[in-house]
């Protein structure tokens, strides 16, 4: 396993000490996430293309030698990562690109991404002594970390908002978590979450708070290059929320580059749904920083107007050449049933996103025809069946008669 070298604070560079209870820059407060940073000379001898073709590990863990884990008796046991990456020539033809790839991670563990930054959180707890887990969610994160705190021994306590989904509030209390619902957005149950972490001395798995998280989450690129034989996309679409999966890219292929296994830096687009878009604003608008404000769109776990990890999002973007894109959430429930029809991957409304952001940005003209392109799936379409329902028509009512359904089959495709 590999000791992180220092913490490195993304917005003045200040230094500091691996410890269990660092989580962000002692300047710059919340907005200084931090970045975990190794020794890089020392992870070439050991990260290299022919060392990973021999490997039979098939999962994240085939990467540990950049991931912050120091004992491996810490691992926790569900297996998580080295999901499927789809080539899909049908829509790569539709949409006028060379090459179109369908990363699905909703088939991990819990369902979702988030699981990546879950299996990092637990192991990191562990290494630490600690025996209490605690974040705040939009739903996939939380109910990633009551799976891994469940398998782990951990006891976790979950702060999500009130109107979260109930597949995954149910996933949670299946597990085992204390599910606290919290009467607000998500950013209320954020600062009930990190006021409850400090008074009572848990370990805080928020993704944009704890900076081992996004060592999890940047395993989804690496993974991306490797399945790619190294020959890495030329753009790669992701949602946005808090910021932590688009700022995992980036680390994972800055690693990479590091490291000298992949020659390029993939353009990161991160696309953000219309009643959600923080980030996207500052993006277009130019600014060093992130506007707070209201959230409200069907993707839920993308709704979030206080982004935490916004310098990493912003800087992942920026540094990569990438954009951002704004999407409506009808656009995102059209892209539900297209994606799945067209490649078999069933995704959520936030997990779809990207992908309705790489379509919005094709039908517009703004992709080349020779551009090799990648989509992330971030997480489950059986997660919000809900919304689900609404980007579909209604099942056929029939009584067990074949006249009948003869009938009403002659009728339906008369319409």
């Amino acid at each position: 396993m590999a000791k992180p070298k220092i913490l490195k604070c993304v917005l003045c560079g200040k230094e500091f000490e691996p410890s269990a209870d660092r989580y962000v820059c002692d300047v710059c407060g919340l907005d200084g996430t931090l970045d975990v940073l190794y020794d890089m000379e020392a992870a070439k001898k050991k990260v290299t293309r022919e060392s990973l073709a021999l490997c039979k590990d098939m999962t994240l863990w085939r990467y540990r030698d950049i991931l912050p884990v120091e004992d491996d008796a810490h691992i926790p046991s569900l297996a998580v990562g080295w999901t499927p990456l789809y080539k899909n020539e049908r829509l790569a033809a539709e949409y006028g690109v060379k090459e179109l790839f369908i990363k699905d991670d909703g088939r991990n563990p819990t369902a979702s991404l988030k699981d990546r930054a879950s299996a990092i959180g637990a192991a990191k707890a562990l290494d630490f002594g600690q025996s209490v887990v605690a974040c705040a969610s939009t739903g996939n994160a939380a109910s990633s970390l009551s799976g891994f705190a469940a398998v782990t021994g951990l006891k976790s306590y979950i702060f999500v908002p009130e109107k979260a989904p109930a597949a995954k509030v149910t996933q949670l209390l299946v597990y085992g978590a204390n599910v606290v619902l919290v009467q607000g957005d998500y950013a209320d149950a954020f600062d009930l979450a990190t006021a409850a972490i400090e008074k009572f001395g848990w370990y805080n798995r928020n993704c944009a708070i704890n900076p081992y998280l996004v060592e999890g989450k940047k395993t989804c690129a690496v993974e991306i290059a490797e399945q790619m034989d190294w020959n890495v996309p030329d753009r790669v679409y992701i949602s946005v929320g808090d910021g932590c999966c688009v700022s995992g890219l980036y680390k994972g292929f800055a690693d990479l580059l590091e490291l000298g296994l992949i020659d390029k830096m993939p353009k990161i687009v991160g696309v953000q749904a219309e009643g959600s878009r923080p980030i996207y604003d500052a993006m277009v608008s130019g600014s060093d920083r992130v506007k707070f404000g209201p959230a409200d769109t069907i993707a839920d776990s993308i709704s979030v107007g206080a982004p935490r990890n916004w310098a990493k999002a912003l800087r992942a973007m920026r540094m990569s050449g990438g954009t951002a894109v704004v999407v409506s959430d009808k656009e995102i429930l059209y892209a539900m049933p297209e994606l799945a029809r067209a490649s078999g991957v069933f995704g959520e409304p936030a997990g779809v996103t990207g992908f309705a952001g790489f379509k919005k940005m094709a039908m517009a003209g703004e992709l080349s025809k020779d551009e090799r392109v990648a989509v992330v799936v971030t997480g489950n379409g059986l997660k919000d069946i809900e919304s689900a329902k609404k980007a579909v028509e209604r099942a056929i009512t029939c009584p067990p008669d074949i006249d009948k359904f003869s009938q009403m089959i002659n009728h339906r495709e008369e319409l």
